[in-house]
């Protein structure tokens, strides 16, 4: 690769995205029974959803009979599959599903925690359903952090899964391009749920949050700030060298360099 590649190589836009409207469609929420995923639910079914799939670990009722519960905890395969076969079609994945365990660097078990399931939860899921989504030529949204920008130093162990998490959902979104399904990262600041109880910062609302984050959907962003505290690194971020390289690697052959 040449030193000067940036300067020389083809300028792609910032955002090539499709929008995707959520009226009519088939959603798949992970991590659904509350804060940001229960909000999630409720902002699809008010936007015009046709169905919404709700992926809990523990059994969710819901009024709504648009929604479907689907018992799924992203860190099992077998649960995963048995989801894969109740769905018969899907239009949009929201991988929501996470966790936060404050600790310092030391703790590899509570890292393992955390990569099971909010890097490989998100990998596995994603994968299921796959088939599902390009079949539809349909869009997937990972629920990740301002964190996978920049670690925080009271969680670096979180800030460390989320960061994976961020440059799987670049490397799919580059890959699935071609198959015409789009990827979205919603990259959130303090949220007011239980995972943040104990953050002394001002925080927004899951019910703000995710009309953000379907809002950016809609708008075919592919990466999402849906709150004052992410927006205001917004415009930063998509002017960014690090955004710029991911544009000009996404124009490279997919198979890498050739003699």
């Amino acid at each position: 690769m040449p030193r000067n590649f940036l300067s020389h190589s083809i300028v792609v836009p910032a955002e090539e995205m499709t929008m995707t409207t959520i009226a009519d469609k088939t959603v798949l929420v992970t991590g659904a029974n509350r804060g940001i995923g229960r909000a999630l639910i409720d902002e699809a079914l008010r936007r015009g959803a046709k169905r919404v799939f709700a992926g809990t670990r523990q059994p969710l009722a819901h009024p709504d009979r648009r929604v479907t519960p689907l018992t799924l905890d992203v860190t099992n395969a077998a649960e995963i599959q048995r989801a894969v076969e109740k769905v018969e079609s899907l239009d949009i994945l929201i991988n929501n599903a996470g966790l936060d365990i404050h600790s310092d660097l030391g703790d590899r078990a509570t890292l393992e925690r955390l990569l099971a399931i909010n890097f490989f939860g998100t990998y596995g899921v994603t994968q299921a359903f796959l088939p599902l989504l390009s079949r539809s030529r349909g869009a997937i949204v990972n629920n990740l952090s301002l964190a996978a920008l920049a670690p925080v130093p009271f969680s670096p162990l979180y800030s460390i899964s989320k960061a994976a998490a961020f440059s799987l959902t670049k490397s799919l979104r580059a890959l699935l391009a071609g198959r015409g399904v789009s990827v979205h990262a919603a990259l959130t600041g303090p949220v007011d749920t239980d995972m943040a109880r104990t953050l002394d910062v001002p925080k927004s609302s899951p019910e703000s949050v995710a009309r953000g984050i379907l809002d950016g959907v809609e708008r075919g962003e592919e990466d999402i700030f849906p709150d004052p505290m992410s927006g205001s690194v917004a415009e930063g971020w998509r002017s960014s060298v690090s955004k710029a390289l991911e544009r000009q690697f996404a124009a490279l052959p997919a198979g890498g360099a050739r003699s």
